[in-house]
């Protein structure tokens, strides 16, 4: 019996599949915007959770997957980046 190949599934789709417990406290805070690689931080957040909103740069912590991208382009003087809580933010559950 021969079997099928894997169905292949797009990085979103296995991202999606993960749960977040979601935390009141922000884990990661904007202290200095004008400190920032602004556009970096707007193009390669895996979750897009950097976000113009009224020509102000914003974090949406809620979806973010911890990788640290934005810690290692970031001065820590412009951004606090902390893991969450624990038992809070990410649970992967796919990969």
């Amino acid at each position: 019996m021969k079997r099928s190949p894997p169905k292949k599934m797009r990085i979103e789709e296995l991202i999606r599949r993960n749960v977040w417990e979601v935390d009141k406290e922000r884990h990661i805070e904007i202290l200095d915007e004008k400190g920032l690689p602004r556009k970096q931080l707007l193009l390669l957040c895996p979750m897009r959770c950097y976000v113009e909103e009224e020509g102000r740069l914003v974090m949406h912590y809620e979806e973010c997957v911890e990788c640290g991208l934005c810690r290692i382009l970031s001065n820590p003087k412009s951004l606090r980046w902390d893991l969450p809580r624990g038992g809070m933010g990410i649970r992967y559950r796919y990969g």
